[in-house]
């Protein structure tokens, strides 16, 4: 049954509401105080409170938001000797849901309940089909999120297998795609930068040079200097990487970072010819790792550079090539590998 709780200081009252809820089919309790009132909130549920407003004592409006504290879905109806709007206004803003005036018809009591309780039910329910919607909704961008997780994998896969097929041709660029992945993903680490876009960079230094599948082996392996014409067909490995990669959409960061990873801090790169911080930071980023890494390892046209003296041929094209903070940050990440104490200083 509904439990409706009585508190009155009057007891002719508390008796005849409690008779006639009762006649009703309600199970009713009664208090003679607030302090009573409370004191058995604290051990008992109610679904209604019906409180005086004046009371010796604790009053009606101060048991209110101690009752609500109690039970958040109790519903109260305040009764009331005073007729004024002062009195509806402070019993209503203290949390009541309604309020009526002694004396107190019995059908406007009821009629009052009924609200009271349709009320209390609604709003119930609300939240319980909030707490639902929250938790789908919770659930399925979990879900969303571990497919399009799924799908980035799957298609990073898929991109790194032609990496490998064209490795596999090239003695010389073997490893090269996954040592510039962990060294960009050390630069952004140095740099600071957050967790989300040291992946991204990590992503784009595995990628950063599928397109050089369709750039002429022998240009690739040309022991001696390029023409202008075939530096600009190996220009072209951006564009062909960016068409192969073009179905990734979602990953969108590392592809910007592949796109413009041989743009020039003086703005003398490609493809664009972006200038200074015109030009994504994990590119900057990228493009460090790359000509490091490149410098670093065998050729066909020459041998390997120990990393200090890569960074030292590095460093005179500082503000040219290189965004200087993350040449700074290419030293200290070299150094730390190389466990040295002594720093390359610009």
């Amino acid at each position: 049954m509904t439990r409706i709780l009585i508190v009155d200081d009057e007891e002719t009252i508390r008796l005849a509401l409690r008779k006639f809820l009762r006649s009703r089919g309600y199970e009713v309790e009664i208090a003679g105080s607030g302090d009573q009132a409370l004191q058995i909130l604290d051990n008992q549920s109610f679904s209604l409170m019906l409180c005086d407003v004046r009371m010796p004592g604790m009053t009606g409006v101060q048991v209110v938001p101690e009752a609500r504290s109690r039970d958040h879905d109790l519903a109260i109806i305040m009764l009331t000797a005073v007729n004024d709007a002062a009195t509806a206004t402070e019993v209503l803003s203290s949390g009541a849901t309604d309020y009526l005036m002694k004396p107190v018809e019995l059908a406007d009591l009821q009629q009052a309940v009924d609200r009271a309780l349709h009320k209390r039910a609604d709003l119930i329910e609300q939240r319980r089909l909030d707490k639902l919607i929250r938790e789908e909704v919770a659930l399925r961008t979990a879900e969303l999120e571990r497919e399009k997780e799924s799908l980035r994998l799957m298609s990073i896969s898929i991109a790194e297998t032609l990496i490998n097929a064209m490795e596999a041709k090239d003695l010389y660029l073997r490893g090269h795609s996954q040592r510039v992945a962990e060294l960009a993903g050390q630069l952004a680490e140095e740099l600071g930068l957050d967790e989300r876009i040291c992946e991204d960079l990590r992503v784009a230094g595995r990628l950063h040079d599928v397109g050089k599948i369709g750039i002429r082996e022998a240009i690739l392996n040309k022991p001696g200097s390029l023409t202008a014409e075939e530096f600009e067909h190996v220009k072209q490995h951006v564009k062909i990487g960016l068409d192969i990669l073009a179905p990734l959409f979602h990953i969108r960061e590392p592809l910007k970072y592949v796109e413009h990873h041989h743009e020039h801090w003086d703005g003398a790169g490609y493809p664009l010819g972006l200038v200074g911080e015109d030009i994504p930071l994990g590119a900057r980023i990228l493009c460090a790792a790359d000509t490091f890494d490149a410098l670093t390892s065998k050729r066909a046209y020459r041998d390997p550079m120990a990393p200090l003296a890569a960074l030292e041929h590095l460093r005179v094209d500082v503000g040219k090539q290189f965004d200087p903070c993350v040449y700074d940050a290419l030293v200290r990440v070299i150094n730390t590998r190389l466990g040295s104490q002594s720093a390359v200083s610009r």
